[in-house]
């Protein structure tokens, strides 16, 4: 059984959707990121960057075995099923490197659009401006990535799986995807594959209220050392 320390964001929807898709038991262990719980001391202990997903393998080779970051829990599942990941070179390494583009650029650029065009306290034109611009150009990469591919590398992948989440919330990252219509077409055949559904049955989406701020945004190491103390008391 793998637990999935989960909060319906896109890096936690990834997972559910790879879980979905291999067919590896899991169950999921909410983690409230809206009131905190993402501080609390046994949380850190699995995922010490204070962020969801991380999973629990409780049937892992050598006792259970955590891991936290939503690639290398992607890469873990595939290489644990056997599935979404080649086994040889050539492919293995096409996949990988659209995996570390998503965590590396997509998402942090997309998490910034969003913050900045409805979450920030006060307007930064230049902030929207920066990553709304930002997230249209790799929009614009996958794109003509997909220009005459059914899929990001090959056959579909933990690449697909780790791109699609982000590319959900479109409008609010300032997006149409009537402007990238292969990457609209590759939208639609993702969001229509079963596993894509249960996943998202599985994992409703939560939005963030007034109160949440004060957990999400402007954490600095004072401040999550803080949080966790006072979960200790």
């Amino acid at each position: 059984m793998i637990d999935v320390h989960f909060y319906p964001s896109p890096n936690g929807l990834k997972i559910l959707m790879m879980l979905e898709e291999c067919g590896l038991p899991y169950r999921i262990v909410e983690v409230n990121i809206l009131r905190g719980a993402q501080f609390e001391p046994d949380f850190l202990r699995i995922s010490p960057n204070n962020r969801i997903p991380a999973i629990v393998d409780q049937a892992a080779p050598g006792g259970a075995l955590s891991v936290f970051e939503s690639g290398a829990i992607l890469q873990y599942l595939a290489e644990k099923s056997g599935q979404l990941l080649p086994r040889d070179l050539h492919g293995r390494y096409e996949v990988l490197q659209w995996l570390y583009w998503q965590v590396a650029g997509l998402g942090p650029m997309a998490g910034q659009a969003h913050h900045f065009r409805a979450f920030a306290p006060e307007r930064i034109p230049y902030g929207i401006k920066r990553y709304t611009d930002e997230v249209n150009r790799l929009y614009g990469v996958l794109q003509r990535r997909l220009a005459g591919r059914e899929y990001i590398a090959g056959d579909y992948s933990i690449a697909d799986v780790a791109c699609w989440p982000w590319i959900v919330p479109h409008e609010r990252q300032g997006q149409s995807l009537e402007e990238f219509p292969d990457l609209k077409r590759w939208f639609e055949a993702v969001r229509d594959r079963p596993a894509t559904k249960r996943a998202y049955e599985k994992g409703h989406e939560r939005r963030a209220d007034a109160e949440a701020y004060q957990f999400l945004y402007g954490q600095t190491s004072e401040s999550v050392e803080q949080r966790r103390r006072e979960h200790e008391q």
